[in-house]
């Protein structure tokens, strides 16, 4: 991928109005950061995810902010033409708008090209006031993993007729705030689908069926890294595979075929 232009928004945008699907993982170092670029990743999330993964916590809860600016400048430095996207821990815009402008500017000057905030049509004020101000920003609607005491653990979203709707109702606030993309975490594939033709913004899905506009996997679930419980939509890319740098190009080829992941399975 050494003649891979940087990705901008509007490569992206473009990927998307092409049918083009888009290939992301979550990543935490320079030294992942530079594979998983060369391996040809669209997008590199450095997720809250790492509070479970690298610090061994049971939930994303305990991640702090200065953690993550920590983890986004490392992938920063070590990506080249990747996008990043930066989540905004637990705590970090839930106080004020005031709040989470402070935190996003945090991030984006650590070297995050867009910000990742959870919720539905809470949030959308403060996806507005930060789009407002030039900062790019992500959704995430779904199984919201900061709210996982509220939702009664890891549960698929949206079955019944009234959480679909309410499921619409949220990913469309955000996308109207001005959200240049949305990750669908725990959804039927069939609303997956449904919510991916119709919001007109990328939606990158996570145990949300193949119909999304791409997929995003933890990065250790699929290397078969996974401590405890591994979700039944994980694929382990490392089995068969030489290597890392293989595996994930095995995980680029197959989201962008459409080969992963299997509308037939959910869950946890």
């Amino acid at each position: 991928m050494g003649d891979r232009k940087r990705l901008t928004l509007h490569a992206l945008r473009d990927y998307h109005a092409r049918g083009e699907k888009l290939a992301a993982r979550t990543c935490y170092d320079a030294s992942f950061a530079r594979l998983l670029d060369n391996a040809g990743v669209d997008i590199l999330q450095v997720g809250d995810s790492l509070g479970m993964v690298v610090e061994g916590n049971a939930t994303t809860l305990a991640v702090a902010m200065d953690t993550m600016v920590h983890h986004t400048a490392a992938v920063a430095r070590g990506n080249t033409t990747a996008w990043i996207i930066a989540d905004m821990p637990f705590g970090s815009y839930h106080e004020s708008e005031a709040q989470a402008l402070h935190n996003a500017v945090r991030l984006m000057q650590a070297g995050a090209h867009m910000v990742k905030l959870e919720g539905g049509s809470w949030v959308a004020p403060t996806i507005r006031f930060l789009v407002e101000r030039g900062i790019a920003v992500c959704g995430h609607v779904g199984f919201t993993p900061q709210a996982v005491h509220a939702l009664g653990g890891y549960r698929i979203q949206g079955r019944s007729a009234e959480g679909a709707a309410q499921l619409i109702t949220d990913a469309s606030a955000v996308a109207q705030a001005g959200a240049e993309m949305l990750v669908l975490e725990l959804v039927p594939s069939s609303l997956a689908a449904e919510l991916t033709a119709t919001i007109g913004i990328p939606v990158i899905g996570i145990g949300a069926g193949s119909a999304c506009s791409g997929q995003v996997l933890v990065l250790y679930d699929m290397l078969g890294m996974t401590h405890g419980t591994v979700p039944r939509f994980v694929r382990n890319f490392m089995v068969d595979a030489g290597s890392i740098a293989e595996a994930v190009g095995r995980y680029v080829a197959d989201v962008k075929a459409g080969r992963f992941p299997d509308d037939h399975v959910h869950g946890y």
